[in-house]
Protein backbone atom coordinates (compact mmCIF):
# COMPACT_ATOMS: atom_id res chain seq x y z
CA UNK A 1 0.00 0.00 0.00
CA UNK A 2 1.44 3.55 -1.31
CA UNK A 3 2.47 5.64 1.44
CA UNK A 4 2.79 8.56 -1.22
CA UNK A 5 3.35 8.82 -5.03
CA UNK A 6 6.86 6.18 -5.07
CA UNK A 7 7.40 4.73 -1.78
CA UNK A 8 5.37 1.45 -0.70
CA UNK A 9 5.80 -0.41 2.21
CA UNK A 10 7.37 -3.66 1.52
CA UNK A 11 7.28 -5.66 4.68
CA UNK A 12 4.78 -5.75 8.05
CA UNK A 13 8.16 -5.04 10.30
CA UNK A 14 8.24 -1.76 8.80
CA UNK A 15 4.72 -1.43 9.01
CA UNK A 16 4.78 -2.08 12.59
CA UNK A 17 7.66 0.44 13.03
CA UNK A 18 5.89 3.21 11.14
CA UNK A 19 2.88 2.76 13.59
CA UNK A 20 4.86 3.16 16.62
CA UNK A 21 6.13 6.65 14.95
CA UNK A 22 4.33 10.10 16.10
CA UNK A 23 5.26 12.04 12.53
CA UNK A 24 3.14 11.68 9.19
CA UNK A 25 3.97 8.37 8.44
CA UNK A 26 2.06 6.84 11.49
CA UNK A 27 -0.94 8.14 10.09
CA UNK A 28 -0.19 6.96 6.99
CA UNK A 29 0.91 3.53 8.00
CA UNK A 30 -2.46 3.56 9.97
CA UNK A 31 -4.32 3.72 6.72
CA UNK A 32 -2.52 1.18 4.61
CA UNK A 33 -3.15 -1.01 7.07
CA UNK A 34 -6.82 -0.71 7.47
CA UNK A 35 -6.85 -0.79 3.61
CA UNK A 36 -4.46 -3.50 3.24
CA UNK A 37 -6.96 -6.53 4.81
CA UNK A 38 -9.90 -4.57 4.20
CA UNK A 39 -11.13 -8.04 2.10
CA UNK A 40 -11.56 -9.47 6.05
CA UNK A 41 -14.84 -7.30 5.43
CA UNK A 42 -16.67 -9.53 3.01
CA UNK A 43 -15.29 -13.20 5.31
CA UNK A 44 -17.04 -11.74 8.08
CA UNK A 45 -20.05 -11.58 6.01
CA UNK A 46 -19.90 -14.81 4.49
CA UNK A 47 -18.47 -16.74 7.03
CA UNK A 48 -20.47 -14.93 10.06
CA UNK A 49 -23.29 -13.90 7.94
CA UNK A 50 -23.08 -10.61 9.47
CA UNK A 51 -24.45 -7.25 7.75
CA UNK A 52 -22.80 -5.39 5.83
CA UNK A 53 -21.98 -2.68 8.64
CA UNK A 54 -21.75 -5.14 11.29
CA UNK A 55 -18.65 -6.54 9.36
CA UNK A 56 -17.07 -3.35 8.69
CA UNK A 57 -17.37 -2.50 12.28
CA UNK A 58 -15.90 -5.81 13.67
CA UNK A 59 -12.84 -5.16 10.97
CA UNK A 60 -12.66 -1.43 12.38
CA UNK A 61 -12.28 -2.40 15.51
CA UNK A 62 -10.13 -4.96 14.70
CA UNK A 63 -7.47 -1.94 13.18
CA UNK A 64 -7.93 0.14 16.15
CA UNK A 65 -6.87 -2.55 19.08
CA UNK A 66 -4.34 -3.73 17.10
CA UNK A 67 -2.71 -0.67 16.48
CA UNK A 68 -3.20 0.17 19.69
CA UNK A 69 -1.42 -2.93 20.94
CA UNK A 70 1.63 -2.44 18.22
CA UNK A 71 2.25 0.98 19.75
CA UNK A 72 1.99 -0.33 23.44
CA UNK A 73 4.56 -3.09 21.82
CA UNK A 74 1.85 -6.07 22.66
CA UNK A 75 2.50 -7.45 19.34
CA UNK A 76 5.70 -9.46 19.63
CA UNK A 77 6.03 -10.83 15.77
CA UNK A 78 5.34 -14.66 16.90
CA UNK A 79 2.58 -14.78 13.87
CA UNK A 80 2.38 -12.85 10.86
CA UNK A 81 0.73 -9.57 11.11
CA UNK A 82 -2.36 -10.72 8.83
CA UNK A 83 -2.99 -14.01 10.91
CA UNK A 84 -2.62 -12.13 13.56
CA UNK A 85 -5.08 -9.41 13.07
CA UNK A 86 -7.39 -12.65 11.57
CA UNK A 87 -7.18 -13.43 14.86
CA UNK A 88 -9.03 -10.43 16.75
CA UNK A 89 -11.30 -9.98 13.98
CA UNK A 90 -12.49 -13.46 14.38
CA UNK A 91 -12.99 -12.38 18.11
CA UNK A 92 -14.94 -9.18 17.19
CA UNK A 93 -17.35 -11.09 14.77
CA UNK A 94 -18.20 -13.53 17.17
CA UNK A 95 -18.72 -10.61 19.97
CA UNK A 96 -20.85 -9.24 17.24
CA UNK A 97 -22.86 -12.40 17.39
CA UNK A 98 -23.21 -12.72 20.84
CA UNK A 99 -24.28 -9.23 21.54
CA UNK A 100 -27.54 -9.75 19.27
CA UNK A 101 -27.79 -12.93 21.16
CA UNK A 102 -28.22 -10.73 24.31
CA UNK A 103 -30.26 -8.40 22.98
CA UNK A 104 -32.62 -10.40 21.25
CA UNK A 105 -32.91 -12.67 24.35
CA UNK A 106 -33.69 -9.54 25.95
CA UNK A 107 -36.67 -8.71 24.41
CA UNK A 108 -37.46 -12.32 24.17
CA UNK A 109 -37.96 -12.02 28.13
CA UNK A 110 -41.03 -9.59 28.14
CA UNK A 111 -42.65 -11.72 25.23
CA UNK A 112 -45.11 -14.51 25.27
CA UNK A 113 -43.66 -17.86 24.01
CA UNK A 114 -46.54 -17.90 21.33
CA UNK A 115 -44.94 -14.77 19.67
CA UNK A 116 -41.12 -16.59 20.18
CA UNK A 117 -42.37 -19.17 18.53
CA UNK A 118 -43.91 -17.68 15.57
CA UNK A 119 -41.11 -16.03 14.63
CA UNK A 120 -40.27 -19.21 13.20
CA UNK A 121 -40.25 -19.69 9.71
CA UNK A 122 -40.58 -22.69 7.08
CA UNK A 123 -41.78 -26.24 8.21
CA UNK A 124 -41.12 -25.12 11.71
CA UNK A 125 -43.70 -22.63 11.60
CA UNK A 126 -46.06 -24.80 10.63
CA UNK A 127 -45.39 -27.34 13.27
CA UNK A 128 -45.71 -24.55 16.29
CA UNK A 129 -48.99 -23.36 14.52
CA UNK A 130 -51.00 -27.02 14.87
CA UNK A 131 -49.27 -26.84 18.08
CA UNK A 132 -50.75 -23.46 19.22
CA UNK A 133 -53.67 -24.28 17.74
CA UNK A 134 -54.40 -27.61 20.05
CA UNK A 135 -53.06 -26.47 23.61
CA UNK A 136 -52.71 -23.04 25.79
CA UNK A 137 -49.23 -21.60 25.97
CA UNK A 138 -48.78 -22.98 29.72
CA UNK A 139 -49.01 -26.54 28.15
CA UNK A 140 -46.98 -25.66 24.79
CA UNK A 141 -44.12 -23.85 27.72
CA UNK A 142 -43.99 -27.12 30.01
CA UNK A 143 -43.62 -29.37 26.65
CA UNK A 144 -40.53 -26.94 25.40
CA UNK A 145 -38.91 -27.27 29.13
CA UNK A 146 -39.58 -31.46 28.73
CA UNK A 147 -36.67 -30.54 25.44
CA UNK A 148 -33.15 -30.77 26.25
CA UNK A 149 -31.08 -27.82 26.99
CA UNK A 150 -29.71 -27.50 23.91
CA UNK A 151 -32.71 -28.20 21.87
CA UNK A 152 -34.37 -25.05 23.42
CA UNK A 153 -31.58 -23.02 22.60
CA UNK A 154 -31.90 -24.34 19.31
CA UNK A 155 -34.68 -23.55 19.25
CA UNK A 156 -35.26 -20.28 20.52
CA UNK A 157 -31.70 -18.98 18.64
CA UNK A 158 -33.97 -20.18 15.32
CA UNK A 159 -37.01 -18.55 16.52
CA UNK A 160 -35.18 -15.54 17.39
CA UNK A 161 -34.34 -14.94 13.63
CA UNK A 162 -31.05 -16.24 13.71
CA UNK A 163 -29.50 -18.68 10.55
CA UNK A 164 -27.92 -22.05 10.82
CA UNK A 165 -24.79 -20.30 9.93
CA UNK A 166 -25.13 -18.08 12.76
CA UNK A 167 -26.10 -20.77 15.67
CA UNK A 168 -23.02 -23.25 14.40
CA UNK A 169 -20.95 -20.31 15.46
CA UNK A 170 -22.70 -19.30 18.75
CA UNK A 171 -23.30 -22.97 19.71
CA UNK A 172 -19.67 -24.05 18.51
CA UNK A 173 -21.26 -27.12 15.78
CA UNK A 174 -18.99 -27.88 12.83
CA UNK A 175 -21.25 -26.48 10.45
CA UNK A 176 -24.63 -25.18 9.30
CA UNK A 177 -25.83 -28.53 7.80
CA UNK A 178 -25.19 -30.11 11.22
CA UNK A 179 -27.36 -27.49 13.10
CA UNK A 180 -30.02 -27.73 10.73
CA UNK A 181 -29.85 -31.52 11.34
CA UNK A 182 -30.31 -31.10 14.63
CA UNK A 183 -32.92 -28.28 14.97
CA UNK A 184 -34.82 -30.67 12.65
CA UNK A 185 -34.71 -33.69 15.41
CA UNK A 186 -35.77 -31.71 17.93
CA UNK A 187 -38.64 -30.14 16.35
CA UNK A 188 -39.48 -33.93 15.51
CA UNK A 189 -39.41 -34.35 19.47
CA UNK A 190 -41.81 -31.66 19.91
CA UNK A 191 -44.05 -33.15 17.39
CA UNK A 192 -44.02 -36.12 19.19
CA UNK A 193 -44.71 -34.65 22.70
CA UNK A 194 -48.30 -33.63 20.83
CA UNK A 195 -48.39 -36.84 18.21
CA UNK A 196 -47.90 -34.63 15.38
CA UNK A 197 -47.44 -36.22 12.48
CA UNK A 198 -44.43 -35.41 10.30
CA UNK A 199 -46.02 -35.61 7.12
CA UNK A 200 -48.40 -32.50 8.09
CA UNK A 201 -45.92 -29.63 7.93
CA UNK A 202 -46.19 -29.23 4.29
Amino acid sequence: MSFDGSRVVSSDEELIQNLQENNLLKRKAEDALFNRYIYFIKEGIKKYALQEDESFDAYSDTILHAIDNIRKGYFENRSALKTYLYRIFINKCVDVLRKKTTNRNSVHKTSSISDMLMLMADSAKTVVQQIIERTDMDVLSNKLQELSENCRKLLTLFADGYSDKEVSVLLEYKSADVVKTSRLRCLDKLRMLYNIKRDTDG
